[in-house]
């Protein structure tokens, strides 16, 4: 009796290795196109679609489920999420001529103050909590070693002092200073600022802020609590302090030999 066999004629090895590279290439195609939910579509310096958008497609729409019960957020496609209108205008017709700044690049936050449109909810910890809390409100956590800025006056970048230091946010999972807040009245006013810790150097009797100087430190930007700050408010003040380390003075804009 002759049998049959199915794979009497049928190359398993050869099988086995187009299976793997067809499994490969839409592993790439699948790995591309989720990359490109954020950026896309491409577009050229003067906000236009750009002529040449890949070989890849725009991935559909995708909805994520947020952690500590804040929902759903559905990415649609081609979404960009980048700030529109920027205070900027380009200095030549040239292709690839730097934008230069129109007005106060550190109030409108373009240039070396840029910022980025961040979540406006204050970052949590793996357990749902806030993060970044003013020393103040922890009666757990007190200050034990180093210098207490608490207190101590805060002098700007031309040597004006522009008020006191009167509290330290602590990122507290990381046991960290993240902020300091300063009153800007040395008497006491009422009005407050935060002051990134790694933007001031603390002395024996006072906070040193060499990015800013005195006439600045009203436009830094708040925060909607003073007990917590959010992502995007984080993201304005850095924004801001960085900037003013070339912006505050016309001087450090100059090259230096």
């Amino acid at each position: 009796m002759i049998g049959i066999e199915f794979f009497g004629n049928f190359d398993l090895a050869s099988a086995a290795i187009w299976m793997f590279w067809i499994f490969f290439a839409l592993l790439i195609f699948y790995l591309q196109t989720e990359n490109m939910r954020e950026g896309y579509p491409l577009q050229d310096e003067e906000g236009n679609a750009a002529p040449n958008q890949g070989p890849f497609p725009v991935p559909n729409d995708k909805t994520f489920i947020l952690p500590d019960g804040r929902g759903e957020l559905t990415v649609p496609s081609g979404q960009r999420g980048d700030r529109d209108d920027l205070a900027l205008e380009q200095s030549a017709r040239a292709a690839g001529s730097p934008y230069i700044p129109t007005g106060n690049p550190m109030i409108d936050g373009v240039g070396a103050a840029s910022w980025a449109p961040r979540e406006d909810h204050p970052e949590l910890d793996a357990h749902g909590h806030v993060k970044i809390k003013p020393l103040s409100k922890l009666p757990d956590f007190a200050f034990s070693a180093g210098r207490d800025p608490r207190g101590l006056v805060v002098m700007a970048g031309d040597g004006e002092i522009i008020g006191r230091c009167i509290d330290m946010w602590v990122d507290v999972p990381e046991q960290l200073v993240r902020f300091l807040t300063i009153d800007l009245n040395p008497e006491g006013s009422g009005e407050t600022r935060l002051l990134p810790i790694n933007f001031c150097r603390i002395k024996g009797d006072h906070v040193k802020v060499r990015a800013l100087y005195g006439t600045h430190f009203a436009d830094i930007p708040g925060t909607k609590s003073d007990e917590q700050v959010t992502l995007l408010e984080e993201e304005k003040i850095m924004a801001y302090y960085g900037g003013g380390t070339l912006y505050a003075d016309p001087s450090r804009s100059e090259p230096l030999l």
